[in-house]
């Protein structure tokens, strides 16, 4: 495999997407501003490099999956940032949950310099990214899609291409906003079953069941009941990400309000039990307030490795 990528931003999703690159037999070069969060892809052969210019310079491809807009502009841009580094004909990938118009703002300068773009932010949980078969939606133009393929499904399964540069941001920023409403409807669902005096592991096989059901239910409904709440994405995310839901409802003139609702109650969550919480742990609002926990004994452990 010829293709050399680097990668910025190996937290807990961007290790797994790196890990499986790496796997897939891709020379790869890391960087983050924790350097030991790439300890792993150090000792299965990837290479580091001291800043984003420097993972660049030596790469055909750079991806950046990093945790806000904010984070993907400075590393990005300035004497030390990827467009600095990144040689013409090369291609930047972002896989961070991002605001379309950043998103193309970006693109722009890149384009200017001879560099193809591509958005391809996934969805289905971290404990998919790690086996490689989380979904990845592509926002850009179809021919580097084809040409960045091999590279994409390395990483995910199934690749959607869903449209021009800017279309993946917004679905992503949609579905993401789908997975918060359905989660706390679940807690509220499960608390019911507890209070009906319900077992709990009945009620999750019940709703799993039936037309109630989500993917959602599914995977952080588990880790509700055995008390863990990992799914390995915080509030801190989850708020970032229901206010760029938001944003996008303001710039279509399209009414939220059962989002904005969900984004006050993440808030408050994130009030109580800080940034870094899992994001489940919005669930133990509903839990502190009735004063009864959602555990089920013996239940299975957390999904996320």
């Amino acid at each position: 495999m010829t293709t050399r990528i680097g990668f910025i931003g190996v937290g807990v999703l961007g290790a797994h997407l790196a890990g499986s690159l790496r796997r897939a037999g891709f020379d790869l070069a890391v960087h983050d501003l924790d350097r030991d969060a790439a300890r792993g892809l150090i000792g299965a052969g990837a290479a580091w490099a001291d800043s984003p210019k420097e993972v660049a310079e030596d790469a055909d491809v750079v991806i950046t999956c990093l945790p806000s807009p904010a984070a993907v502009d400075a590393v990005m841009q300035g004497a030390d940032g990827v467009l600095a580094g990144l040689r013409r004909g090369g291609a930047w990938i972002e896989m961070s949950t991002n605001d379309a118009a950043r998103v193309k703002a970006l693109a722009a300068r890149a384009e200017a310099k001879g560099i193809a773009c591509l958005e391809a932010p996934v969805t289905g949980g971290v404990h998919k990214a790690a086996s490689a078969e989380i979904t990845v939606l592509v926002g850009g133009d179809a021919a580097v899609h084809d040409t960045c393929l091999p590279v994409l499904r390395a990483m995910g399964e199934p690749v959607i291409h869903v449209g021009p540069l800017g279309s993946a941001s917004t679905i992503k920023v949609i579905t993401n906003m789908l997975a918060f409403v359905h989660l706390v409807a679940a807690g509220e669902a499960l608390m019911l079953a507890k209070r009906g005096g319900i077992d709990l592991a009945t009620a999750y096989a019940a709703i799993k069941a039936s037309s109630g059901n989500s993917f959602v239910h599914e995977t952080e409904s588990q880790v509700i009941l055995n008390g863990s709440y990992d799914i390995g994405f915080t509030l801190d995310l989850a708020c970032k990400d229901l206010a760029l839901a938001q944003g996008l409802g303001r710039a279509a003139g399209v009414p939220l309000p059962l989002a904005e609702l969900v984004a006050r109650t993440f808030e408050r969550a994130r009030a109580r039990y800080g940034g870094d919480a899992w994001s489940p742990m919005v669930v133990k609002l509903l839990e502190d307030a009735v004063g009864r926990d959602l555990r089920a004994p013996g239940f299975p452990p957390t999904l996320v490795p």
